[in-house]
């Protein structure tokens, strides 16, 4: 009995901070890093979003990151289901706060659902690449070939299904014989294809425009809109809206200073986007596709820029393995706190708790599936028309409900109801003066950036 209760702590801790870090990077690198960020480079004055980007990671994405691996910390190996009720519970707070925790979970849970369908997407093309049939694509056709895939549910289902066993599998070994294994290989594979990518960019002949491009200071062009859209991709290319870095930070040692690690995060993921930037804008010069954004930039503008290109077909499927990639390690971190809060509440193993969560995250992504068409229906919000039935309620519900409210909540919960002595004790703060900006960043500074975020949730959907 007392040498497996010396095993257990091995099983539910990360072998070092840096498995922590690496683990975490892999998450925070989303596909809209990739498809997105370059864009929002191009639309919003270069560098000068750049700056604005990287004071918004440092003022809201550092310490909003530090708060949740606190709260995971402190909640020793639980879901963030139980941790928050527990600390709630024990700081005497009103009844709603110990819902905080459930919110996080489920609004990870919803995204997890329609992120395996994207990902499926991703599976499907790259196939094609390697059967060759994006080879000679125009625009229309490309175009054309991607809505034929989102109108085909069986097809769909195929590279839904394939993606959910995928993640499935990574969650049933445990945190060190499944999260880490798959995070060692794969992020460190993630950041070498990028960086090889970038350097098949510079032979483009378009790698010096794009440059100068990417590196302009235009703060004209930068506007409201621009600070708005830096600010809602400081937080939710971070995935500060989710249950993960609670989960995550559970499985941390009691050593080591968080403001260290949540940097490291916040450098990859900065990282990250400016290589996607410096690997993708040579090739939309190269093929005049520089407005595309989102899915329409990778399944339609690049899959036509990268075939006429010499090694276009070799570059395009190393583009989309990163892309597969970039979509498993983030759903292994989507999937990890919804999986430990069934085990905890049902006391189910892992192997049977993934079995259910990858069946209900499958059929939620199976409905998404079907309202892309047959069972797509329009709805109107903030006088845009979404016109993807369920998928669309899906990406609404989440982005402008649940993530924020999650992120605000963490903040204010931390910051106004958790005793400061503790949190300095958990984050391993030694300066007062750091833990005083830390703190009153929560209780003030952070809740008035969501607040500002939502004003502008509009540019986001």
């Amino acid at each position: 009995m007392s040498a497996s209760k010396a095993r257990k702590p091995a099983r539910d801790q990360w072998s070092s901070p840096g498995m922590f870090v690496l683990a975490s990077a892999g998450f925070v690198i989303g596909l809209k890093n990739i498809w997105l960020f370059p864009n929002h480079l191009a639309l919003y004055g270069g560098s000068a979003f750049l700056a604005v980007y990287l004071a918004f990671l440092l003022l809201l994405g550092v310490p909003l990151m530090m708060t949740q691996i606190a709260l995971g910390r402190l909640a020793r190996g639980k879901s963030p289901v139980q941790s928050i009720a527990t600390l709630a519970r024990r700081a005497q707070t009103p009844l709603y706060w110990r819902w905080l925790g459930a919110i996080s979970v489920l609004a990870g849970f919803l995204v997890w659902s329609y992120y395996n369908v994207v990902a499926g997407w991703i599976l499907a093309y790259t196939a094609r690449v390697i059967s060759g049939s994006l080879d000679g694509l125009t625009t229309e056709t490309a175009a054309g070939l991607f809505t034929s895939l989102v109108r085909d549910p069986e097809k769909q289902l195929f590279w839904h299904s394939l993606f959910v066993v995928a993640t499935v599998l990574v969650l049933v070994p445990g945190v060190r014989q499944g999260l880490e294994r798959a995070v060692r290989y794969a992020v460190p594979l993630i950041f070498l294809l990028l960086f090889l990518l970038v350097g098949y960019a510079t032979s483009t002949g378009s790698f010096l425009p794009a440059l100068e491009y990417f590196l302009r200071i235009d703060f004209s062009q930068l506007g409201t809109d621009g600070l708005l859209v830096a600010l809602g991709d400081s937080f939710f290319s971070l995935g500060l809206g989710m249950g993960t870095f609670m989960m995550y930070g559970a499985y941390l040692n009691s050593s080591g200073p968080v403001l260290r690690l949540a940097l490291y995060v916040v450098l990859a993921d900065l990282l990250a986007g400016i290589l996607a930037a410096l690997a993708i804008f040579p090739v939309l010069f190269a093929g005049s596709e520089l407005s595309a954004s989102g899915p329409a930039m990778v399944f339609q503008a690049l899959a036509v820029a990268f075939d006429g290109l010499t090694l276009g077909q070799t570059m395009r499927l190393l583009l989309f393995v990163m892309l597969i990639l970039v979509a498993w390690v983030s759903t292994i971190g989507l999937a990890e706190p919804v999986l430990v809060w069934l085990m905890q509440l049902r006391q189910w193993s892992r192997a049977k708790a993934a079995l259910w969560v990858g069946v209900a995250v499958w059929a939620v992504g199976v409905v998404a599936i079907l309202s892309l068409h047959p069972w797509a229906f329009t709805f109107t919000i903030f006088d845009i028309t979404r016109t993807l039935g369920f998928f669309d309620v899906l990406v609404t519900v989440t982005s402008i409900v649940l993530l924020p409210l999650v992120g605000l909540g963490c903040a204010v919960f931390a910051g106004w109801h958790l005793r400061s002595e503790t949190l300095r004790d958990v984050l391993v703060i030694d300066s007062p003066c750091v833990q005083d900006v830390w703190l009153w960043m929560n209780r003030l500074v952070i809740p008035a950036m969501i607040v500002l975020l939502l004003s502008g949730i509009h540019l986001f959907l």
